[in-house]
């Protein structure tokens, strides 16, 4: 017996020593949280200078991450670029990314991650009955998986599901994921990591989009805002491109804005919208950078590098985009940024381009309450059956503050957490205007748009 006990608290001892052992920091990426209109890595405003990362792009549906070969080899090509960020699509959340994640952090590197995947997204012509607990599962699954990277800077909830006037309807089920994706990290006791959406480049009702991801109730606002912007076409300029009346429509808006697409390449690419893109002068107390599109060369020609095997070759956009970050310093101080925050105001109805009644949102669905509490458990991978036409969908309207946590989320550095983004009811961006814009889209969107008429989710 006194073995027994002795070993028993033995046990014991490890199992609470072993409890308390944190994950790896590494000073070269601090957490990144949110603090009025911009991200902050521990006091410092943090800048996205990035790209957009999906080698074998949505032909070849695979997850980078997993890929520890091809992560350390394209880490010396991120880091010839001067990168702090990239953004990968898709991702596997039933196998192992610690070894690139971590070679990912040692070199300064952050992820921010769409949490869909082909088979597991909302489906914007159908979007009630895609809105269901097999979706919702493979999302927290994804969450849990990368949840204890320290580098793992933002989750994006949907991308592009909304892409012209009638896809509008599909709203209220983007803005539902992202308060169940937002609950579920704090309800896990993850660190608050900022939840988003990624826009697509139309100008029919992207700026409804944006006071709707943050208005309402503080459960069922954002974390931040980015939309994807091919205006920019060389050579051009911070005015003709129209980036200077975009700035002029977001000065105000309560939440961190970036840029999760850019790059028009109707003309050889120069990049000449990063010297503005991180100029304290025109953007930066509105913008907090963006990400390139895109790092390889796939079938749309928007690649930096063409990728053969274990080798790359840099391309002339590379060099371009190289030379325009090395001649671009990031600002002084915090770049102007808006401390304040706030809420917005929800869009009135104006169909057929905001096609939203009001700001109502579905309930989680039923069986997907548990993972709250529960955890979502194994995920099903990109292998899975996929959740469009599976599983239980919302049965009911939400009641305002329905998707609070249970429990609080731990702090995120030293900043106030991605919760501070949302301490405002009407604040800085309720006035946010609505003008009329007419900048043209590229073909090549256009293109984009018309093939992912159907579902959600699309890579460009």
């Amino acid at each position: 017996m006194k073995t027994a006990v002795s070993l028993a608290t033995v046990a014991a001892v490890a199992t609470t020593a072993l409890a308390g052992v944190a994950p790896v920091k590494r000073a070269s990426t601090p957490v990144v949280s949110v603090k009025g209109n911009a991200f902050f890595a521990g006091n410092s405003r943090f800048y996205m200078r990035g790209v957009d990362y999906q080698p074998g792009g949505s032909s070849d549906v695979a997850d980078p991450i997993a890929d520890v070969n091809g992560c350390k080899r394209d880490i010396q090509e991120f880091q010839k670029l001067g990168l702090n960020t990239i953004r990968v699509y898709t991702v596997d959340n039933t196998v192992d990314h610690d070894e690139c994640m971590n070679a990912l952090a040692d070199a300064g590197i952050y992820l921010i991650l769409d949490l869909n995947t082909p088979k597991y997204s909302l489906n914007r012509a159908e979007p009630a009955a895609s809105y269901n607990d097999v979706y919702l599962q493979s999302l927290f699954a994804t969450v849990d998986a990368f949840a204890k990277y320290d580098n793992t800077l933002a989750f994006f909830s949907g991308n592009e599901v909304i892409n012209d006037g009638p896809s509008s309807k599909a709203a209220p089920f983007v803005k539902a994921v992202t308060r169940d994706v937002r609950q579920y990290i704090r309800n896990r006791s993850y660190r608050a990591i900022p939840v988003g959406y990624s826009a697509a480049d139309v100008d029919t009702n992207r700026i409804q989009m944006a006071q709707y991801m943050n208005c309402g109730s503080d459960d069922e606002r954002s974390d931040f805002f980015a939309f994807n912007d091919y205006s920019y076409c060389d050579p051009s300029s911070f005015q003709e491109s129209g980036w200077d009346q975009k700035v002029k429509t977001f000065t105000g808006y309560g939440l961190p804005l970036f840029l999760s697409e850019y790059g028009c390449n109707t003309n050889k690419r120069q990049f000449q919208e990063v010297a503005d893109l991180y100029n304290e002068n025109e953007m930066t107390a509105v913008y907090s950078g963006g990400l390139v599109y895109e790092y390889s060369m796939e079938g749309n020609k928007f690649g930096l590098v063409q990728i053969n095997g274990d080798s790359v070759q840099e391309l002339d956009d590379f060099t371009a985009l190289q030379s325009a970050f090395k001649n671009t310093p990031n600002p002084q101080g915090d770049g102007k940024y808006n401390q304040t925050g706030g809420a917005s105001g929800c869009p009135p109805k104006q169909a057929p381009d905001w096609d939203v009644e009001n700001d109502s949102l579905p309930a989680i669905p039923e069986p997907a309450k548990k993972y709250m509490t529960e955890g979502a458990g194994k995920g099903p991978g990109l292998a899975g059956d996929g959740s469009q036409n599976a599983g239980t969908q919302s049965s009911a309207t939400a009641t305002a503050g329905s998707g609070q946590a249970s429990v609080s989320a731990k702090a995120s550095g030293t900043g106030s957490g991605s919760s501070s983004s949302s301490t405002g009811s009407a604040g800085a961006a309720a006035g946010l205007a609505v003008p009329e814009l007419s900048l043209a889209v590229p073909a090549f969107v256009s293109l984009a748009i018309a093939v992912s008429t159907i579902f959600g989710f699309t890579l460009l």
